[in-house]
């Protein structure tokens, strides 16, 4: 009675934990990592000591393994090369039952760039299939304070040199699947650094800000600090280069939005 109890108790324990794997893990197979060229595996048969090696794929995707030879594992799945390697051995009659673990010890074989304004820059792996832009900007530490929120993806797909703009926060709305890229190998991400105007004269806070978006003038020099006590919001100059890159002085209302590149000069008043 007490053993069927014990057991009952044990089984609610196991379902319950199962019930909270994250849905990532349980469908994981869905994105499976494909194996490439330089990536570095270990492969273990259950009692065979003898068949465990840790090698690199080829760059013709080949892993080469004892008692098979070459194998071609490139293009296929951790399980998909498990399920090969096992049938290899087992119809050489070598394994009559053989229980094949392949793990991927180090990912070469695609790999992403990160660039610009991020926490962590660098060269990434794309670990498993399906892994879009925000995936890696999470994993890159996200973007810093100074950074774009126009993030770059440039890459090749199909053959065909491809370059798509994303719109940073737009990526972590409701539904944005649509617009979260794919990202393949190869591929490379670029923040750049926010858009900015420069803000100069009687103000509290002079010097370079960053453009929000929909600033206008009085936001700007809100931002600024507003006026100095020898300041005026009458005649404030915004400096901004036209399309020949000739700067126009603008005496704009205060309502104005202003654009990258502008120079707000706030004026001393003259009474």
């Amino acid at each position: 009675m007490r053993v069927a109890f014990f057991k009952g108790i044990l089984l609610a324990l196991l379902t319950g934990f199962v019930a909270f794997i994250p849905a990532y893990a349980q469908g994981k197979a869905v994105g499976e990592y494909k194996l490439g060229a330089g990536d570095v595996v270990r492969v273990m048969v259950y009692q065979n000591a003898d068949l465990t090696i840790e090698a690199r794929v080829s760059e013709a995707g080949l892993l080469s393994y004892p008692l098979l030879g070459n194998v071609k594992v490139g293009g296929l799945s951790a399980s998909a090369a498990e399920q090969l390697i096992a049938n290899g051995l087992k119809d050489g009659s070598f394994v009559k039952q053989p229980q094949v673990t392949l793990t991927v010890l180090q990912v070469r074989a695609h790999m992403v760039n990160v660039l610009g304004h991020l926490n962590r820059p660098g060269r990434y792996p794309l670990e498993m299939g399906g892994m879009r832009v925000a995936d890696l900007l999470s994993v890159a530490g996200g973007t810093t304070a100074v950074a774009s929120e126009v993030v770059v993806v440039s890459g090749t797909r199909d053959g065909k040199p491809f370059r798509v703009e994303l719109d940073l926060p737009s990526l972590f709305e409701a539904n944005s699947k649509t617009q979260d890229v794919e990202l393949m190998n190869g591929d490379t991400l670029w923040v750049d650094r926010a858009r900015q105007i420069y803000i100069y004269g009687e103000v509290q806070r002079p010097g370079a800000m960053r453009l929000e978006r929909g600033m206008t003038l009085m936001q700007a020099l809100a931002a600024g600090g507003g006026t100095t006590q020898r300041g005026t919001e009458k005649g404030i100059r915004v400096h901004r280069k036209d399309d020949k890159g000739q700067v126009q002085a603008l005496n704009p209302p205060m309502e104005a939005l202003l654009q990258d590149g502008d120079v707000v000069f706030v004026r001393e008043s003259l009474f």
